[in-house]
């Protein structure tokens, strides 16, 4: 492997991440100059220089190999948070190292918890520059550097392979170069309609842009310490209700639906599951919280347990509510939704709605098996037949998924925290999104978890970010050949 051609990749993408530093330290300026406009400056002109380096010293090659490709997605993830903790570090305030890593990784890996205690006293710039991260993350690191470097060429394709999971390749039919181009007109779209829309809703545009390009990303960050309780508005929760689902639709259908394809989202097995999940936990959870009186009317308890089902679903982590203070059944059936959320192909993360499907198939197909030994029965998602190695695959990332909850959880027991907290919380950080219950509530925040907590917390983001073996993988790069 030419580790000097990995670097001249990665610094490609380094470069990126500096111009998004650049636009935030123009928020700052542009909003009085305030106190994050030299960090933010400062941060934009370290990731340039080093992205810059291996780009000057390192030459341009005509072909890379899936070995380096490989490096080059997960090493683009891991270095740029590692780059997006400098505004945090130079800027100061609650931000020591382990906090800076802790949101630079919550931020570019979607999952939109935080370490701050206060958000509201941030700068704009530093505001802008975490949605910027975030929004980054959602599609992709590497996605996103992949529309503005048209130089690539073909390596386009080895890279966009390797970011994209096998299962959010299902229902693009497209070369990689478009599969990219969709996405990006898909994820843009999205976000300025969801800005517009949050705008008319009663938002200011600095306050729309931010929540539409979190809800996009399916983050959950927020320019206020209440989350959405802060605005306390039923269109505003309608809205970003919309959003986040849509967020987590696979953005193959979403544009093929705009564009009049057949296979479009009303066609799709997966889509239908997936809606069907979120108006059933809803419902669930509202008669719930309606019946214990947490709601006076069942109207209200629908709209807020529409809104924190959708948002866990969707791994956003938005709030309006505390659930905490909700009933156990509810609390089950946010934990199930935070465990196995939106559909592969959207921004979202957890196991995914498409391996829930072939998991109860696979089941379905073992006890016809027992009942039938000499039956030869094939498993269709969305009419195609599935293969055994994607089935097989489909079992050892739920197994391996749920060890690494159960790892977690042990883990922050060890460290003193209660078990809910220790659990939701893996379960939250591995599946992108955010808040969990006990400590973590859809109220509360990271500030107070001990140091050893929020490393392992972020490793799991990044597991979780990484579909698990996308990590793996990198400490056993040695023995590929």
């Amino acid at each position: 492997m030419r580790v000097e051609v990995v670097l001249r990749y990665i610094g490609m993408v380094m470069l990126f991440i500096a111009s998004f530093m650049l636009l935030s330290a123009g928020i700052a300026y542009v909003s009085g100059m305030d106190s994050s406009f030299y960090p933010l400056l400062l941060s934009t002109l370290l990731t340039a220089l080093l992205g810059a380096f291996p780009m000057i010293f390192v030459e341009k090659q005509a072909q890379i190999t899936t070995k380096e490709s490989f490096c080059i997605v997960v090493g683009s993830w891991l270095i740029a948070c590692l780059v997006g903790t400098f505004p945090y570090l130079i800027w100061g305030g609650e931000f020591n190292f382990v906090n800076a890593w802790f949101e630079s990784v919550s931020g570019f890996t979607t999952t939109g918890g935080t370490i701050l205690t206060d958000i509201e006293i941030l700068p704009r710039g530093i505001q802008f520059w975490r949605m910027a991260s975030t929004w980054i993350g959602g599609m992709g690191v590497v996605m996103f550097a992949l529309v503005i470097l048209p130089s690539m060429g073909r390596n386009k394709m080895s890279l966009s392979n390797i970011e994209l999971s096998t299962m959010a390749k299902d229902n693009y039919h497209y070369h990689s170069q478009f599969v990219v181009q969709i996405l990006l007109v898909v994820y843009v779209g999205l976000t300025i309609f969801s800005t517009l829309l949050l705008k008319m809703a009663g938002m200011n545009w600095f306050d729309s842009l931010c929540h539409a390009m979190s809800a996009c990303a399916t983050s959950g960050f927020s320019t206020k310490n209440a989350s959405i309780a802060y605005f306390n508005s039923p269109m505003i929760d309608t809205i970003l209700i919309f959003t986040m689902a849509t967020a987590g639709v696979h953005f193959g259908l979403i544009y093929a639906t705009v564009t009049g394809k057949r296979n479009n989202i009303f066609r799709s097995e997966v889509s239908r599951w997936y809606f069907g999940m979120l108006l059933i936990g809803s419902l669930i959870i509202a008669v719930s919280i309606f019946s214990t009186d947490i709601y006076p009317t069942f109207t209200n308890a629908f709209r807020h347990a529409a809104f924190q089902f959708v948002s866990l679903v969707s791994t956003t982590g938005y709030a309006t509510a505390d659930t905490n203070t909700w009933t156990p059944l509810a609390t089950i059936i946010l934990i199930f939704g935070s465990l196995i959320c939106a559909s592969a192909g959207s921004t979202a993360g957890g196991i995914k709605v498409n391996r829930l499907i072939l998991a109860c198939k696979m089941i379905k197909a073992r006890v016809r098996q027992q009942q039938h030994p000499n039956a030869v029965i094939r498993i269709r998602l969305d009419g195609a037949v599935q293969e055994n190695d994607l089935l097989n695959s489909v079992s050892i990332f739920i197994v391996v998924y749920l060890l690494l909850v159960l790892a977690g959880t042990v883990f922050c027991t060890i460290c003193g925290l209660d078990l809910t907290t220790s659990f939701t919380g893996s379960v939250a950080c591995i599946g992108n999104v955010g808040p969990g219950f006990g400590e973590l509530g859809s109220m509360d925040n990271y500030a107070a978890m001990p140091v050893a907590v929020k490393f392992m917390f972020s490793t799991l983001m990044l597991f979780g970010r990484l579909e698990i073996f996308g990590l793996i993988q990198l400490f056993l790069i040695k023995w590929w050949r």
